[in-house]
């Protein structure tokens, strides 16, 4: 008789014990990923809905991250929320990452040479991602983006790095229709093409309420990759500057993004 080996021959949802546990871990980076896309306390129900995992599945998942600290849980009402250990490990990503030191150092460069917001962020597929932010001095909301994610196809940010790209590539990449965050927004692979072709042309994106009402943007890329996975921009209130302030503040990024490129190729950064 073979000797029983603990739960190597299990069999869950008829898949082998160790399908069974990659099914799992999945599931689990699925629903941290859920938590994070989400800005309210959710149920297991809410969690059902969102996912469609099954409900006792959920159990067993909620209770893991729960005890690991991935997970905090409100007793009165029976409903999760991220931990505070998604925090620490999104901390240690950038603690770890080179050239954020190099990014924050031009972010308070622009906003010392313009009063407005900087932002660094990378291209994650179809998304940007924030890494470093550094608020204008005349600010009234000071909360930080770092960690929040937009589309692509409705920032500056997002343009400058799909403008690294070719059209080819950008079909590939970008579904044939586009999210609309307000009504500016560029909905068309057309539209975004001609953004990007102009992008490449003057040498840093822009664009005016297309990812927030009353404010608009100007985005450049850090080229010490091929392709470029990183942009910094400035975003400025519509009310405060002219079409002229905005091609300036385009043209002074343009020029701290070459020169941050350049610091991190002699850094050996890549």
């Amino acid at each position: 008789m073979p000797q029983k080996v603990d739960n190597l021959d299990a069999r869950v949802d008829g898949a082998p014990a160790e399908s069974s546990g990659v099914k799992s871990a999945r599931r689990a980076v699925d629903l941290i990923e859920t938590f994070a896309a989400n800005d309210v306390w959710l149920s297991l129900s809410d969690l059902h809905a969102r996912t469609g995992f099954p409900r006792s599945s959920l159990h067993g998942l909620l209770r893991t991250l729960l005890e690991a600290g991935w997970l905090e849980a409100d007793a009165n009402t029976a409903r999760y929320r991220l931990g505070v250990r998604a925090l620490i490990c999104g901390t240690a990503y950038l603690d770890r990452d080179a050239v954020v030191p190099f990014a924050t150092e031009a972010l308070e460069r622009i906003r010392e040479k313009t009063g407005f917001t900087a932002h660094f962020a990378r291209r994650n597929g179809t998304e940007v991602v924030y890494l470093e932010t550094r608020e204008s001095q005349r600010s009234t909301h000071l909360v930080s983006r770092v960690g929040r994610t937009l589309p692509t196809h409705a920032t500056a940010l997002g343009k400058a790095l799909l403008a690294e790209l070719t059209q080819e590539e950008i079909e590939a990449l970008m579904p044939a229709s586009l999210t609309a965050l307000t009504p500016n927004t560029i909905t068309t692979l057309e539209g975004l093409h001609a953004e990007c072709a102009a992008t490449r042309e003057r040498g840093y994106a822009a664009e005016i309420e297309e990812g927030t009402l009353g404010v608009r943007c100007v985005a450049a890329v850090i080229p010490y990759r091929i392709p470029g996975t990183d942009a910094i921009s400035c975003s400025m209130p519509i009310s405060q500057v002219t079409d002229a302030d905005a091609q300036r503040v385009g043209e002074l990024l343009a020029e701290i993004t070459a020169e941050l490129g350049q610091q991190l190729r002699r850094a050996g950064i890549r």
